[in-house]
């Protein structure tokens, strides 16, 4: 079970920085290899993008936030969060 868990949350995370890389104005920083996607954003769209999801900021001087996903994050929930990033973005 554990492994199926990690091996879903790994490809959401996958799904993620896929999605992610549309996006323009996002840079993925590091090579995604587990569950956290590591990627630099506008500093001005991190507040608002926080006011519906709860996420780290890894670097504050360069803007670059740690993104997780889970056992139970959903292709849907990826979506819904890229596209909240979308309209801070805006």
């Amino acid at each position: 079970l554990w492994l199926k868990n990690a091996r879903h949350a790994n490809q959401m995370a996958q799904f993620l920085a896929a999605e992610l890389a549309k996006i323009p104005q996002i840079t993925i920083t590091q090579s995604v290899e587990a569950n956290a996607v590591f990627a630099t954003l506008p500093n001005e769209a991190i507040p608002t993008i926080q006011e519906k999801y709860y996420f780290y900021v890894w670097n504050e001087e360069s803007s670059e936030a740690r993104f997780m996903t889970s056992f139970d994050t959903t292709k849907k929930d990826v979506k819904n969060f890229v596209n909240a990033i979308k309209e801070a973005l805006t």
